[in-house]
């Protein structure tokens, strides 16, 4: 999913390493917060995440793997010790405004799917997760363009 906002990369950059802002834009993740001694993005990072869907709330945990200032952003989630996706935010500057690219890789393994339709109340993840990117990125570019 892609989204070009009127804005410069390093500000949208900057919210969207935030993790700690993801509630504000995003329909499922209410909130962030970093973990252990992180306080901030980089590499290795890791943050707790806490989703919320008709009435159903679940918790992960997520590592910061792409960390590239006004150009980069990307974490892997877990539910506990099982992999379930990989986000990943590529930014590409253009004068004073940029395109986000938002990706979402699926990483769950039988079990976690069938767990996580019966966790998150959601069926149809792919469909479910375009339909959040177009918001989240739509919710961004909001909160970017107005400074």
């Amino acid at each position: 999913m892609s989204r070009t906002i009127a804005a410069p990369a390093e500000r949208v950059w900057g919210l969207i390493s935030d993790v700690t802002r993801i509630g504000e834009w995003s329909p499922e993740t209410t909130s962030c917060t970093w973990l252990g001694a992180a306080t901030g993005p980089a590499t290795g990072a890791r943050f707790a995440g806490t989703n919320s869907r008709s009435g159903k709330t679940w918790r992960t945990v997520c590592t910061v793997i792409e960390c590239e200032p006004g150009a980069r952003f990307g974490f892997d989630v877990k539910g506990g010790p099982f992999k379930v996706a990989n986000w990943s935010y590529r930014i590409v500057a253009n004068g004073e405004a940029c395109t986000v690219h938002e990706t979402w890789t699926d990483q769950r393994g039988r079990i976690v799917t069938k767990l996580g339709k019966r966790a998150s109340g959601v069926t149809d993840r792919a469909e479910h997760n375009r339909s959040g990117m177009e918001a989240t990125l739509a919710n961004l570019a909001t909160s970017a363009e107005a400074g």
